[in-house]
């Protein structure tokens, strides 16, 4: 069964967006990235409601001025290799009247439960920080990527080519969910994310100035605790210094042996008993506190030593995955680039927004690096996401 545009639309106007909206076959017409094949509202809250979530986050409300209405949205997307599927999103559009809105891409973090995202945990500070940028009058589309969320199959973590193409239909979809409620997207992006969110805050920057979208162009960026610099990631991971280092590299690992083919069988990269389970434990499925219980907490006693040879000498794929994602910020965005990490990232190293900062300015590019002090991985984007509303502010 395919899904129209128009139907959607009409739907959205007269305010059904309780289930999915689907169209007959007969009145559907040949389906395009972006088109939206369900609508569920998943939140009303008022102004108030809102401040008092994002205080129970750990977010300062002093920024939010308006309600919110949030729906979990189901586009058409392409996968690693550009064959048809759909992704699911969150869309937060303020309760406020406007007709015109500038809109946020809300790039989250690593992600190894598909109900942990913004589209579907209602206490995930992904969700916070779509109804925060929402509360100040902007419309937000915060993609779950591929296989997280409601999308079928299993998540690519670190493809280079979904973690573009996913962003930019899920921003077509807003749109048009927008417009199903009469209220038309600015063409300006203003792009953030967080963790894996920082990378792909940059590859998404770079698409939307290269003109990737007929409509959509790049507004700001603001990306929050990235590791900009992969190899030196992964290689901190081999050498167990980075906090939860064997849970980073088996989800890099065995994700990148599904869209690039990195090994043959998994005893080349774990050890016997783990070769038997890895795989299966990073299916979307297990919750996180799962995983760290099912696997050692060490690299070294996880993967054989000849993988973690490979991982600190990459050569072949590996090698060109890492090029790939180290090259990141190697480009001059039209827009300043505020960076924002902490010292105190034991799972990320500041190092990585340095690593940028010095590829952008190399480039002749506009940007800073906000330090937030001694702050853990998961309290920096806390603290950032105040900030990320200041620079939008001026852009």
């Amino acid at each position: 069964m395919t899904f129209s545009r128009n139907i959607l639309i009409g739907a959205l106007a007269l305010g059904v967006l309780s289930a999915p909206v689907l169209a007959t076959a007969a009145n559907a017409r040949t389906a395009d990235r972006g088109d939206v094949v369900s609508v569920t509202q998943v939140e009303k809250l008022s102004r108030s409601q809102v401040a008092d979530r994002l205080k129970a986050t750990g977010i300062d409300p002093a920024r939010a001025e308006h309600g919110v209405n949030a729906y979990r949205v189901v586009y058409r997307t392409v996968d690693p290799k550009g064959r048809p599927t759909v992704a699911s999103q969150l869309v937060a559009l303020p309760d406020d009247g406007r007709r015109d809105l500038r809109v946020v891409s809300w790039l989250h973090g690593t992600t190894v439960y598909r109900g942990d995202v913004a589209s579907m945990k209602k206490e995930s500070t992904d969700r916070a920080a779509a109804l925060l940028f929402a509360s100040t009058g902007r419309a937000v589309s915060a993609p779950d990527y591929l296989g997280l969320g409601e999308g079928p199959g299993l998540h690519p973590y670190g493809d280079p080519r979904s973690t573009v193409t996913a962003p930019l239909d899920a921003l077509r979809a807003t749109r048009i969910v927008a417009a199903g409620q009469n209220r038309r997207l600015d063409r300006r992006v203003l792009v953030s994310g967080f963790s894996q969110g920082g990378p792909a805050t940059m590859m998404v920057g770079r698409a939307l100035q290269q003109g990737r979208d007929r409509y959509f162009r790049l507004g700001a960026l603001a990306p929050v605790g990235g590791p900009f610099n992969l190899t030196a990631f992964e290689t901190a991971a081999a050498n167990d210094k980075v906090r939860m280092a064997s849970l980073y590299l088996a989800y890099f690992a065995i994700a990148a042996d599904r869209y690039t083919d990195i090994y043959r069988t998994p005893s080349e990269v774990f050890r016997a008993p783990y070769d038997k389970q890895a795989e299966t434990l990073f299916d979307g499925e297990h919750q996180p506190q799962e995983i760290a219980q099912a696997l050692p907490p060490t690299s070294a006693k996880l993967f054989t030593p000849a993988f973690l040879d490979r991982v600190r000498n990459p050569t072949g794929p590996i090698k060109r995955l890492f090029t790939t994602l180290d090259s990141t910020c190697d480009w001059k965005p039209g827009v300043p680039v505020a960076l924002y990490h902490a010292t105190g990232d034991a799972d990320v190293a500041i190092d990585n927004s340095r690593y940028c900062l010095k590829r952008l300015t190399s480039y002749g590019a506009a940007a800073t690096l906000t330090d937030l002090g001694g702050l853990d991985h998961n309290q920096s984007v806390r603290k950032a996401l105040p900030m990320v509303v200041k620079t939008f502010d001026r852009a």
